[in-house]
């Protein structure tokens, strides 16, 4: 199994890519709300253009989503590796045994300083701190994809009116040119049956007239069944910008979820590691110090985590995860080629025997 790179590398990478997207993005944007603006080029080099970089943005944005997936994972599997050395501490020392001989709120007052003062403390705190930059991160994409998802899905929205309008005129020009050629038919074929000479040469004329005007039409129906192929084929590619946006709202608002309940997770263990009555040991956890997970640490100041139902509301979020990130589904027992993190760890794995005082 490969090991995982740091998360400050992933997180560094998961930044630059971001850039690269919004740059990418904006320019998508605009192609999208300035569409038939562009005539130094032929239809053919726009599109070809266009589609190039579109696609280039949307497998861009699918991977910073595969990517931020694996950051809100590692920091789950890090918690896991915290609990775990949390539970290496729950068996009594030979010390500590040898104090309850005489006194057993010695032994447990030992026990508890013991794992009070264990490194795990800066641990968690690193993982609130990564935490809040994670969410920081997915937040900002959120909020900057729900906007353009608006600019860019009304811009499709016009196109897509345009279109129909033009069909709707292609039909009645089609209508026009057949009842056009109808009466020049119908002329011709009284053009030396009824009247004189004179009459012969005026309908004459007219037969000329009408055909010159469906002529006319058919070339402006030419062209517009030309412009509709040639929106059809942008709508298509607009439409999978759009499609893609929408996608990513939908990755954003899974992985926030999952993270903020993970986050809950991180404090439930801090809470019940720490006394939190102790001077300085609360106030290291503010809102205002982790303000882009500020909901559950506001729960956490006012004493309102618990962890009754903290595993039921993780195993869904890791489902909902993996159903838009099948890579981080949980894996078969003996599955070869399993993805990096198994999600079916639960990181939760606390006991509180260490409370005791």
């Amino acid at each position: 199994m490969r090991k995982a790179p740091p998360f400050d590398n992933q997180y560094e990478a998961a930044g630059g890519l971001a850039e690269k997207i919004a740059a990418e993005g904006a320019y998508c944007e605009t192609c999208v709300r300035a569409f038939d603006s562009d005539e130094k080029h032929s239809a053919d080099e726009v599109f070809l253009e266009q589609n190039a970089r579109f696609q280039s943005h949307i497998a861009d944005g699918a991977a910073l989503d595969v990517l931020l997936a694996e950051l809100v994972f590692t920091l789950d599997r890090m918690t896991a590796e915290v609990s775990a050395d949390l539970d290496s501490f729950r068996g009594l020392t030979l010390r500590e045994k040898m104090a309850g001989w005489t006194s057993r709120q010695r032994m447990w007052r030992m026990y508890t300083e013991r794992v009070r003062e264990a490194p795990v403390i800066e641990r968690l705190l690193d993982l609130l701190a990564k935490s809040d930059a994670l969410a920081r991160l997915i937040g900002s994409q959120r909020a900057s994809i729900i906007e353009r998802h608006k600019t860019a899905e009304r811009g499709l929205v016009d196109i897509v009116e345009q279109r129909r309008r033009l069909v709707d005129s292609i039909d009645i020009a089609r209508l026009k040119m057949k009842e056009l050629n109808a009466k020049a038919l119908t002329t011709q074929g009284r053009i030396g049956v009824y009247g004189n000479r004179a009459h012969w040469e005026q309908m004459e004329a007219e037969r000329r007239a009408l055909k010159a005007e469906a002529e006319r039409i058919s070339a402006e129906e030419h062209e517009m069944r030309d412009d509709s192929q040639r929106r059809e084929r942008f709508i298509g590619l607009f439409q999978a910008f759009v499609d893609s946006l929408n996608g990513r709202i939908g990755n954003c608002n899974v992985l926030l979820r999952k993270l903020m309940i993970d986050v809950e997770e991180r404090l439930i263990i801090y809470q019940a590691q720490v006394d939190t009555e102790r001077p300085g040991m609360k106030v290291r956890i503010k809102p205002d110090i982790f303000p882009d997970i500020a909901a559950p640490v506001r729960l956490f100041e006012k004493g309102m985590l618990v962890a009754q139902d903290l595993e039921r509301r993780k195993s869904r979020a890791d489902l909902d995860v993996a159903g838009k990130f099948p890579a981080y589904a949980a894996p078969a027992p003996g599955t070869p080629g399993a993805p990096l993190i198994d999600t079916a760890r639960r990181s939760f794995r606390l006991r509180l025997p260490f409370l005791r005082s």
